[in-house]
């Protein structure tokens, strides 16, 4: 019988697979929880119609009028008593077997996958890609089975692609995984469904839906970034991708850690009461031995980049930090300012 149903029910509803009123416009032509929910919507519309109907009529029928008694009621009536609980008994089999179909469907990666991997932290996605370039965007050939295997850094994450129908918990300490193809190039929203801190709601990016030619494209310049764009301006890229702008303003607003904007050449007053001058060293250990130095009121919460990001990335970035200072880069002697007993920029 459910076989029967699923042969049906898989040709789906004449409005499932557009834009609709209901859902947003799909970017796969295999939405296959879109038919679970108009399943589900029109089970739901079927009943509830059912029963303020029923309720009107016998409001109507049976509502008191001068003269007339009021009539005796049935105690039980085994006939309708099995309905009432077989007709339910038979639905919920319908949703769950049509649930469960989609979920596997969901969860069952075809062969040939284009594997990519995901890591999550607060508040910021990173997508590594086969060459070991990172983004903070997702983009994907469009037309091909695309697999991200995910984790986390810190909490729980959800990560919601609402266009091409993908939700997966993203759980630290485990990997967890899910499949989808898009079939149509644009740009869809992704976003965090799982309450992860204060900045919850800005841990959003795009999934980019390219072509195959234009994706490789892209691929290839975007690993070339450092390569071809001032050493500055490709630190402000890793400073979007790596996360360092989820804690780190460069507006002057204080943030979990200290804002970047005229930081560099000046003074930094560390926890342990000793000062710090904000120098290319300085920097270089705060984002590789981030516990080192503890900036005065904040916490020690950022977690090392050792091992993740390379020396020309670093240089990067402390071009991008100098580019932010109000006044010309101050370079510190090496040998006698005290730079080893403060704390990195990052707390």
């Amino acid at each position: 019988m459910f076989a029967a149903l699923d042969s049906i029910w898989h040709v789906g509803l004449p409005f499932a697979q557009t834009d609709g009123f209901w859902l947003p416009g799909a970017a796969t032509t295999d939405p296959a929880m879109d038919r679970v929910f108009y399943l589900i919507l029109v089970i739901c519309s079927l009943l509830f119609l059912l029963v303020v109907g029923l309720m009107t009529f016998f409001l109507v029928r049976y509502r008191r009028l001068p003269g007339r008694k009021a009539e005796k009621t049935a105690t039980q009536n085994i006939l309708l008593e099995a309905t009432w609980t077989v007709i339910p008994v038979v639905i919920v089999g319908v949703i769950f077997y049509q649930g469960f179909v989609a979920y596997m469907r969901m969860q069952t990666a075809p062969p040939g996958c284009y594997d990519l991997r995901v890591s999550a932290r607060q508040w910021a996605w990173q997508f590594i890609y086969p060459n070991g370039h990172i983004d903070d965007n997702l983009h994907v050939p469009a037309g091909e089975p695309v697999r991200l295997t995910m984790t986390s850094e810190d909490v729980i994450h959800g990560l919601w692609i609402p266009a091409l129908r993908v939700k997966m918990d993203v759980v630290p300490g485990r990997y967890t995984s899910v499949w989808f193809r898009a079939d149509k190039p644009g740009a869809y929203d992704l976003l965090c469904t799982e309450y992860c801190g204060d900045e919850h709601s800005s841990m959003l990016a795009t999934v980019e839906v390219q072509t195959r030619e234009d994706y490789d494209a892209w691929l290839k310049d975007a690993a070339n970034y450092l390569k071809t764009l001032p050493p500055a301006e490709a630190g402000k890229l890793l400073y979007k991708r790596r996360g360092c702008a989820q804690c780190h303003s460069t507006d002057g607003t204080a943030g979990t850690g200290p804002s970047f904007l005229g930081i560099f050449g000046k003074s930094q007053k560390m926890a342990d009461g000793r000062s710090v001058i904000i120098d290319d060293n300085y920097i270089r250990e705060s984002i590789l031995e981030p516990q080192a130095k503890i900036v005065a009121g904040y916490q020690p919460v950022m977690s090392t980049y050792k091992g993740l990001v390379s020396d020309d990335d670093i240089t990067a970035l402390i071009e991008f930090i100098k580019s932010l200072s109000k006044k010309s880069p101050l370079r510190a002697p090496t040998h006698s300012v005290d730079r080893g007993e403060g704390q990195g920029v990052g707390k």
